[in-house]
């Protein structure tokens, strides 16, 4: 895609979508943090269904840990790979509290130590609770950089930094957001809505569908 179809593919969809938002709930950084790590390999909507009751007794490190791994397995107990995620949160809880005062850390290197923390759930937590213009690729953004041609790549790291590249600074702090949305709803895995597409224009995708 070209320099300019890319500024103009941020623009409509910054204009169509001022303020966008994850699907997932939290309420501060760590329970963001959680939310993000139990989301691996199941939806927003499964995650929040068990996070909602969760959250209201749980916010903190240390009320992770006083909570304990059992009832945490029984409250997530609805999440795929449910069992290891548990492990994970609880272990991360410690470490944060042993090594960070409680606080999340708002590098990527500290929170990729984290068990259960890979490099994009530090992404989506550096960008959501602390506003850093990461660009965090999940399924959606690895297929939209590749299908529109925005940023194509063979690896999720390698469509990470060429998103990083040819995004224009003003779109970054939302732009994984806008792709995540946009894949998630119209330029969907089995067959994207092009029809419904507000940047088919500017995609570069031969194989666009066309009106039922």
């Amino acid at each position: 895609m070209k320099k300019a179809d890319i500024e103009e593919f941020f623009a409509r969809l910054e204009n169509a979508m001022p303020e966008p938002k994850g699907e997932l709930n939290y309420v501060n950084p760590y329970t963001l943090l959680v939310a993000v790590a139990l989301s691996a390999q199941a939806t927003d909507i499964s995650v929040n269904k068990a996070t909602e009751p969760l959250f209201k007794k749980v916010t903190t490190p240390q009320q992770m840990l006083d909570f304990g791994e059992g009832r945490l397995k029984d409250a997530i107990k609805t999440i795929g790979l449910f069992n290891s995620k548990a492990k994970n949160v609880m272990a991360a809880a410690k470490i944060l509290i042993d090594d960070y005062g409680g606080v999340v850390p708002q590098v990527r290197e500290e929170l990729e130590k984290l068990p259960g923390v890979g490099r994009k759930t530090a992404n989506v937590v550096l960008n959501m609770a602390f506003g850093q213009p990461t660009m965090a690729v999940d399924t959606h953004i690895f297929r939209m950089g590749n299908r529109t041609g925005l940023a194509p790549g063979k690896t999720p790291l390698e469509v990470e930094k060429k998103l990083e590249k040819r995004v224009p600074p003003k779109y970054r702090l939302h732009a994984h957001h806008w792709l995540i949305l946009h894949g998630r709803y119209i330029c969907k895995a089995r067959k994207p809505d092009c029809p419904a597409c507000i940047v088919s224009d500017l995609c570069t995708f031969k194989a666009k569908t066309i009106p039922a």
